[in-house]
């Protein structure tokens, strides 16, 4: 009987499709079911889930619409699938998602399409790597109407299902942009008319940039958002191609050691500030 039990207790080991990730969460699974990104393999649902039955009769409409098989499993079978991560019930077998190609993104109607007045905010990502502060910033970015994410390809973290987990499935339905060449896609811009905005911490650091509030921020062209590393900040290579670089003002006098803010708290603080400005004139 203990070899029985012991059989039982033994999670349930599921064999991958080659290539194919597991995505986890309810927001990233749904999204991903619906907007059909990704090709999908399987669906594995937690087995009666009480409460959140309404929840999961969706799930299986949604994916007998695309032919995804579902399988049920226990919470601990689900749990070693997705690695112990917070999975709500719902985890999805399909393949990863991958950044695309500035040259997917230059399409010679852009500038017709979205109107030459119109004001752009894109932003760009150097060196973030850990994937809850990647998918936080990107759920920020969608949210705020950022029209653009475009992200280093080196020392970067990939869109991995933490990072749609953490974005809230935000990754699913918004295309991220990758580069190999941060500082020429910056120069190219800068040569269309576009300004180079940085973000610094601490203003003492930076040299030959000027650096004003995110509060006086104001802007009537379009610009590209350059946001740093979580400990580094933006590269010296990168700060001088910028036009100006923004700072948050801290609210009280700080202790040293907290001087700063979290990656993605700061960059939701500064697009709301300027996107804010975007929602305005477009009114």
């Amino acid at each position: 009987s203990k070899a029985r039990k012991r059989l039982e207790q033994k999670p349930l080991c599921v064999e991958r499709t080659k290539g194919s990730e597991i995505l986890f969460g309810i927001a990233p699974c749904a999204l991903a079911l619906t907007q059909s990104r990704r090709d999908m393999f399987r669906l594995f649902l937690k087995q009666s889930s009480g409460s959140q039955r309404l929840i999961m009769s969706e799930f299986v409409l949604q994916a007998t619409a695309r032919g995804v098989p579902v399988h049920y499993l226990k919470k601990r079978e689900l749990s070693a699938l997705c690695k112990g991560q917070v999975h709500q019930g719902v985890c999805l077998e399909a393949t990863p998602l991958r950044f695309k190609s500035l040259e997917e993104a230059e399409k010679p109607d852009l500038g017709d399409e979205e109107g030459a007045n119109r004001q752009l905010i894109w932003l760009a990502l150097e060196n973030i790597q850990d994937p809850m502060n990647l998918g936080a910033v990107l759920r920020s970015a969608y949210f705020l109407g950022v029209d653009r994410v475009v992200t280093s390809q080196r020392n970067s973290c990939p869109l991995t299902p933490t990072v749609s987990k953490a974005s809230s499935g935000a990754v699913e339905v918004f295309d991220i942009y990758s580069t190999d060449d941060l500082q020429s896609f910056l120069k190219a811009k800068t040569a269309e008319g576009w300004e180079v905005v940085g973000t610094v911490s601490k203003p003492k650091d930076v040299e030959n940039v000027p650096v004003i509030s995110c509060s006086e921020f104001r802007w009537n062209k379009p610009i590209i958002i350059v946001i740093g590393s979580e400990g580094d900040g933006i590269s010296l290579e990168t700060q001088l191609l910028c036009h100006r670089m923004l700072a948050i003002p801290p609210g009280r006098a700080l202790h040293p050691g907290i001087e700063s803010l979290n990656v993605s708290v700061a960059t939701g603080i500064l697009l709301h500030s300027i996107c804010s400005q975007k929602l305005r004139h477009g009114d």
